[in-house]
């Protein structure tokens, strides 16, 4: 069978995504009342509770024999997934004929279980950790934290073909040998020190080719591949060496879309297809493309003033100024700033956003909230 048309999906995406969600802060709170409104299509439990005692849900769909976990917010300012998740969900509820054809070839050949927010604690801080400040991504042999024996507690329990394990990752990345922005990467963890292309790693890898063909049609050139060094603490290494064929999808910026409200479609995009392609593959041997996807680069900005007059000393001379935004809360509301992330000649850096500065001196700048 095939895959739903491109221009069917996306006339779908824009009348019913989930619009109850936005912005890139979403705490519990946020998505309790689309936990109870979910239909009787799923089956909703709460695994355990965060260190501070928030519950941490999972959601079921499906009857087929393949198994696939998939978990959000593991860093808890890495909101995107979460977004696309209830997007996915609100697909899955749509019983039109064009809709059903999708979903329930991929509900009879898998058991979908969905951890739709893995860090409460770390989403109300805006942080990558939990409450005690334990990087979730990085405990998965130690599991000092509860948030990480509840996702490994759920692995055992669950024995899945395959897991999605959804992140964000900064601005800064862009494709490499491209001006462009990295709006969705992929990665296939390696297993071992020697990145050995073991079958499962060569199954994940061809799921990640299906996904990064469909988005080439929508998203060209935008698409990129994280480097696939083996990190003994990770999760996704621990668990591809576990025998669970572990993705990496990490939502990345878009033009103009620092709420990541537009990459979310994308990332909704890519599970849908990575899940398709799983129901319906009857065998996983194109991996080699791959290796056609663009590694990441770090040359991407979030603006570059340009020759802006700074003042070192009693020596005042022009550089280009390279500006991140970064985020934090105060009274409990999310904040962008400029940061200074590069100075000098940025010549080879990019970004959407170029301002000529020659009459600006870097305190004119503002890198204050803004």
């Amino acid at each position: 069978m095939d895959f739903i048309d491109l221009e069917k999906l996306e006339h779908w995406y824009n009348l019913n995504f989930e619009k109850r969600l936005t912005g890139r802060r979403i705490l519990f709170e946020d998505i309790y009342p689309l936990i109870s409104s979910l239909s009787s299509k799923f089956k909703k439990e709460i695994l355990g509770y965060s260190e501070n005692n928030i519950p941490i849900y999972k959601i079921t769909i499906g009857t087929g024999d393949t198994n696939i976990l998939t978990w959000s917010q593991m860093h808890g300012n890495e909101s995107t997934g979460t977004k696309a998740l209830f997007d996915l969900f609100k697909f899955f509820e749509d019983d039109s004929d064009e809709i059903k054809k999708i979903t329930a070839l991929i509900l009879t050949s898998c058991t979908l279980e969905f951890i739709v927010l893995l860090n409460p604690d770390g989403a109300i801080k805006f942080t990558r950790e939990n409450a005690n400040e334990i990087d979730l991504n990085r405990d998965a042999v130690d599991q000092k934290a509860v948030e990480s024996k509840l996702l490994r507690k759920t692995l055992e329990n669950s024995n899945p073909k395959f897991c999605f394990n959804l992140h964000d990752q900064r601005s800064i990345f862009n494709v490499k040998g491209t001006q462009n922005s990295a709006t969705i990467s992929f990665l296939a963890p390696s297993e071992d020190i020697q990145r050995t292309l073991t079958t499962g790693r060569k199954q994940t890898m061809s799921v990640v080719v299906a996904m990064n063909n469909f988005l080439q049609q929508i998203i060209p050139n935008q698409i990129g591949r994280y480097t696939d060094e083996f990190y003994p603490t990770a999760t996704g290494d621990n668990f591809q060496k576990l025998g669970h064929n572990t993705l990496l999808i990490e939502a990345g910026h878009y033009k103009n879309d620092y709420e990541r409200d537009i990459t979310r479609k994308f990332n909704f995009y890519a599970l849908l297809k990575g899940l398709f392609y799983i129901a319906t593959a009857t065998n996983y041997a194109n991996y080699k493309p791959y290796f056609d996807i663009p590694t990441n680069d770090e040359k991407f900005l979030d603006i570059i003033y340009k020759n802006v007059k700074v003042k070192e000393g009693t020596i005042e001379q022009t550089k280009d100024i390279g500006i991140q935004y970064k985020f934090r809360v105060v009274n409990n509301q999310l904040i962008r700033y400029k940061h200074i992330e590069k100075t000098g000649d940025l010549t080879n850096y990019y970004t959407y956003n170029y301002v000529n500065g020659e009459n600006l001196k870097l305190e004119d700048l503002k890198l204050s909230n803004s």
